[in-house]
């Protein structure tokens, strides 16, 4: 009985190890037979992505088509991530990094933490919307007062950066940080390293088994040939923000896409980024590449010529800052030696200018400079200098041309007799005081002190010395109402209309003291009127101004492009014509008047020093603006040749004391233009050698030739205030 009970249990058995086989037998025929070619079909389908193909950004030439932001050919490496596999890309990536650094080439680095003396991780100064981002939901996922020990110890675990020294984990998260902040995938690849050598490129394609998902890829690198020459014009190019892609991706920005971030590059941001290409890659279920098929190819960005031309540029870069720090030397040597170090004002702490040049007929920018400023092509590819400059406290980055804003000072007069003039509240014959104490609210205690005891003068010679207390009571009489409606249509106080950010200024009235908190008096209208009281100009508007008035009164909108076309420079598919804005308003005889006024500033009055044996007829008027307690500003603004002009020019030291110095600025300004003046090897201002008569400018806006009083090589502290 036992026997069979045993016997029973092995069928038993045998029974349901037969069951089981039958089901799988029946399923591998259900898999293989009846429906094989089925799930064949499933796992052979491909998976299709669209990838953008990068466009060849248009360049920004000077007006004579040299090269300001120019592009080369290069290369760069790339992630696929159809080959970048997850348990292998820490470990390429740390790999390519020890590459570069060293072969010395630099990869895309934007982790605003770093390793300090101690090995301790910290962040980097000056970068506070960057650590915002890694702090965020998105991306460590810490507390705003979260540590930089904290984030990276979250950025570690997160992207599984283990066994790496803290140095090389820090390299590695910010690579993987900037993957995912550049939305890494299929549909965008990545780019670890934007400009490396031929040489590193056969490197990594000799290595490729070792480094799998890393590329090489032609691309194209922008190169600023003078990344000094004009660097807030030229503007950057940066990363797209989160922000800007929301706003941008209908127009078909990627979120790993560059743009530009200021300057021309932004303003001209459409025409200059060109058409990006499509292609489909093809991939299968397992990750392989089936096929790549090129659907759209790009189309390269327009070529955007300016107005600058750059020898001319140069040469004012170098009298800017020549003259800055002859300022400043100056006025040391002030203290040192007449005041024995006992008073200060003297220029010493002047460290800041700029200057605009304005081609009359067009209101074109020939040159436009700043100082300090910085070198584009280090601000782009160096983290400390960055970092230096967004500390310094002289703010290079200050674009003061357009967004500086100056106390002007009497180089106001001419707009305010203009107006005057029209107004009637004088006549050309008018005279009044020109003496040293300006006594009309005497009543009050207020007595205005001014410069000079010329007796009663007309409006012409009160223009050509510089006279406060006639410029004090023709404003009393006009009222800054009359005032200020010529100064806006002059194009003082308000937005010039340049393709660039640029400041509006500040025009002093009541409107503009009341929006602050004060009240307005009778004694700041007659402030008001040599250029004082809330009053700040940019340079671009004094330009504006002072082109305007030797444009017989008709204001033109600047700018600085000149045309654009495609990229093969080829063929013209937009050009700038001269742009009306406003005319002043003011009869052609009191234009004339004062125009002469201007020239006998440059003749015998207060620029006489500088321009009276000039060979080239200037009209000018200086100017000084009290900055207690530093020294006073110090402003320039002429045009040339007085007969017709062709230039205008605007110059501004800030903390400059004298004029001696600001004048010279212009003087290194008209002698590049009318004879030639350029920059040397050395950085040195000089004079060509070839002798002739002086000329009109040409097209570039120079003409070689000497005259009677031939400039010198250099006009650094050449005259007297």
């Amino acid at each position: 009985m036992d026997k069979l009970k045993g016997h029973s249990r092995y069928w038993a058995m045998g029974l349901i190890i037969f069951a089981i086989m039958a089901v799988y037998t029946l399923r591998l025929v259900d898999w293989q037979i009846l429906n094989g070619s089925s799930f064949l079909k499933e796992a052979d389908k491909l998976s299709p992505s669209t990838v953008v193909m990068d466009a060849a950004r248009g360049e920004i030439l000077d007006v004579n088509g040299v090269g300001l932001a120019v592009n080369k050919t290069g290369y760069a490496i790339v992630f696929d991530r159809v080959y970048m596999k997850s348990e292998t890309q820490n470990n390429t990536i740390h790999q390519l990094i020890q590459l570069l650094n060293q072969r010395g080439e630099k990869w895309t680095d934007i982790l605003p933490v770093k390793l300090n003396a101690k090995g301790q991780y910290e962040f980097v100064s000056g970068m506070d919307k960057e650590i915002a981002t890694l702090k965020s939901a998105d991306y460590a996922n810490v507390n705003s007062y979260a540590t930089a020990d904290l984030c990276m110890a979250h950025l570690i675990e997160k992207y599984e950066v283990t066994g790496y020294e803290a140095a090389q984990a820090r390299d590695i998260v910010s690579v993987r940080y900037n993957m995912t902040k550049s939305a890494f995938g299929i549909s965008a690849p990545y780019t670890f390293a934007e400009d490396v050598s031929r040489d590193t490129i056969a490197i990594i394609s000799e290595n490729s088994s070792l480094l799998p998902g890393a590329a090489g890829k032609v691309t194209t690198v922008r190169q600023y040939p003078n990344g000094s020459l004009m660097p807030h014009i030229l503007g950057t190019i940066g990363s797209i923000s989160r922000e800007e892609y929301d706003e941008l991706k209908d127009k078909g920005y990627a979120f790993n896409d560059r743009l530009g971030k200021s300057g021309i590059e932004q303003a001209f941001e459409s025409m200059l980024r060109g058409k990006a290409g499509k292609k489909v890659v093809e991939t299968t279920n397992t990750g392989a590449l089936a096929s790549e098929t090129v659907k759209t190819a790009p189309v390269s960005g327009d070529t955007v010529y300016l107005t600058v031309d750059s020898k001319i540029q140069s040469v004012l870069n170098v009298s800017l800052a020549n003259n800055v720090k002859a300022t400043q030397a100056n006025g040391r040597k002030l203290s040192a030696q007449r005041y024995k170090g006992m008073s200060s004002g003297h220029g010493e702490d002047c460290v800041a200018g700029a200057a605009v040049v304005l081609r009359v007929k067009d209101f074109s920018v020939l040159a436009a400079s700043t100082y300090p400023t910085y070198d584009l092509t280090e601000y782009l590819n160096d983290t400390n200098y960055y970092t230096s400059l967004i500390n310094n406290k002289d703010k290079p980055l200050i674009d003061r041309a357009f967004n500086g804003v100056f106390t002007p000072g009497s180089v106001v007069k001419p707009y305010v007799a203009l107006a005057a003039l029209q107004e009637k509240a004088i006549t050309t014959s008018t005279r009044l005081e020109g003496n040293s104490k300006y006594t009309r609210f005497a009543d009050t205690g207020l007595i205005l002190g001014s410069i000079g005891n010329y007796g009663m003068i007309t409006a012409n010679y009160a223009i050509q010395k510089s006279s406060n207390s006639f410029f004090y009571e023709v404003g009393y009489r006009l009222g800054i109402t009359n005032m200020n409606l010529y100064a806006k249509r002059f194009g003082l106080g308000v937005k010039t209309g340049i393709e660039l950010h640029e400041s509006a200024g500040i025009l002093a009235g009541r409107e503009e003291r009341v929006a602050s908190g004060g009240s307005w008096y009778d004694a700041d209208t007659v402030e008001a009127a040599v250029g004082q009281s809330d009053n700040q100009f940019t340079p671009l508007q004094l330009a504006t101004y002072v082109a305007t008035v030797a444009n017989n009164g008709v204001r033109l909108k600047p700018h600085l492009v000149g045309k654009v076309t495609d990229y093969s420079r080829k063929n013209v598919l937009s050009q700038n014509a001269a742009e009306a804005v406003d005319n002043i308003g003011v009869s052609q005889s009191y234009l004339d008047y004062v125009k002469s006024a201007m020239r006998s500033v440059a003749t015998a009055g207060t620029a006489s020093s500088t321009f009276k044996n000039y060979g080239i007829a200037i009209a000018a008027k200086t100017g000084t603006a009290v900055q207690t307690p530093h020294s006073d500003n110090v402003t320039f603004v002429a045009f040339a040749p007085y007969d017709n002009p062709e230039i205008a020019v605007a110059v501004v030291l800030e903390r400059g004391a004298t004029s001696m110095y600001c004048n010279a600025v212009a003087k290194d300004i008209f002698d590049a233009y009318f004879y030639g003046k350029t920059v040397d090897a050395d950085g040195s201002l000089v004079m060509p050698s070839a002798s002739g008569t002086a000329s009109s400018g040409a097209s570039s806006g120079t003409a070689s030739g000497t005259a009677s009083g031939n400039p010198s090589s250099s006009s650094t502290g050449s005259s007297a205030g």
